[in-house]
Order: structure tokens, then sequence, then C-alpha cells
């Protein structure tokens, strides 16, 4: 029987493995995804492919996988800190792009800036070899809590 991603959650965050939950959704392989916890808290990074480049001139990395890093480094972020089991659903999500984004791995941090009840808010970073020169941000609003 395949586990739901509920249970996925509820593993990761027994065994502090999140390959299992990331392998679990089709887009978060597609973009090479894997999640860690360090020191600071839970590192998301997309590990580099060819199919990420957007702009083969330059070259640089496409604005829609580093869009999705961001978010998905959010999601992650809420579903490892929640005290019980959410899947949250974006309300609405607002990137910056700051600089090109070279063909290399980049890693995302999320910190959430205020939990309610019902809606988070939650601020992510996404840099490559220097935390301190982001290459991207984001702001994102979550519903936690569906009215019953």
């Amino acid at each position: 029987m395949t586990a739901t991603l509920v249970e996925l959650l509820a593993e990761a965050k027994r065994t502090g493995d999140y390959q299992a939950l990331l392998a679990a959704v089709p887009y978060s392989k597609f973009l090479g995804l894997s999640a860690a916890l360090d020191a600071d808290g839970l590192v998301t990074t997309m590990t580099y492919g060819d199919h990420l480049i957007g702009n083969p001139t330059l070259p640089a990395l496409h604005g829609g996988t580093l869009g999705a890093l961001l978010e998905s480094a959010a999601i992650f972020e809420l579903m490892w800190r929640a005290e019980t089991i959410v899947l949250p659903k974006t309300i609405t999500v607002t990137f910056d792009y700051l600089r090109s984004a070279r063909p290399a791995d980049v890693h995302a941090r999320a910190t959430i800036t205020r939990q309610g009840r019902r809606v988070c808010n939650v601020r992510a970073v996404a840099w490559q070899a220097d935390p301190a020169a982001p290459v991207a941000t984001a702001h994102a609003i979550f519903l936690v809590k569906q009215d019953p």
C-alpha cells in the first residue's frame, strides 16, 4: 500500500529524513529538490540540471524554477514547523529576482513571519555560493486551516 503525503510527512518528522516526502511530489523530483536540517533550520536545495536553464545565452536558471524552489521551501518550512500535520494551500506568492542564477545548485531557506490559526506569512531566500548574496526572495501567504 502506498503511503499518503500526510503519512510521509509524519514519518519524515519522526526520522528527520525528508527525501521520501519530496520523492512523493513529482514536481520536486523534476526540480531535483532535497531538504536537510542544518544548525539554522531547514534548507531546501535544487540540484542543477540542464533542464532548469531558462536563458542558454548567459546561461541562467529559469525564473520559474527559482520561484518553484522558493514556494516549495516555504511550504516545507510550514510543514516542518507545524505542531499538527497540515498541508498548506498557497493564497498568494510574490517573487523578487535579484540577480541571474548561474548553472549551479541553488539553496533556499524560509522563515515564518506570522503564524495565525488559519493564515501564515512566510519569507524565503534563495542563494547559490553565498547566503549573503541572494539570487531571489519570496513572500508567500498560505491557508493552513480551513473553516469546518
